[in-house]
């Protein structure tokens, strides 16, 4: 089965608009895991309802609440509301300390 040119079409641009809110979860620091299951039914929602407008009525809010979430929270409120479950991050190591210059010092040039 050949797909019609306009539903290519259709599915590039729906992928562009989806990666617009996907960058700003990059940015609040979710996994790229959660991005990505993020991208793709917001994809299928947006596809689903532009070819079959079938359950629309009930798609409709939550792609659109879904697709302005992250341009309406901060990054790090996003961030943080999506990670609320799990354990916090492990304190950072404390930094270390200047590397020591092991080099030996050139030998003079002995004059001839």
């Amino acid at each position: 089965m050949i797909l019609p040119p306009w539903v290519l079409a259709l599915g590039l641009v729906l992928g562009v608009l989806v990666l617009l809110p996907a960058r700003r979860l990059q940015l609040a620091g979710l996994s790229g895991r959660s991005i990505g299951i993020y991208a793709v039914a917001l994809w299928l929602m947006g596809f689903v309802m532009a070819v079959r407008p079938v359950g629309a009525r009930f798609l409709i809010p939550i792609a659109l609440l879904a697709y302005i979430a992250p341009f309406v929270a901060a990054p790090e409120v996003v961030g943080r509301v999506l990670r609320r479950g799990q354990p916090p991050d492990p304190p950072a190591d404390p930094p270390r300390p200047p590397m020591k210059n092991v080099t030996p010092p050139d030998d003079p040039v002995a004059p001839s």
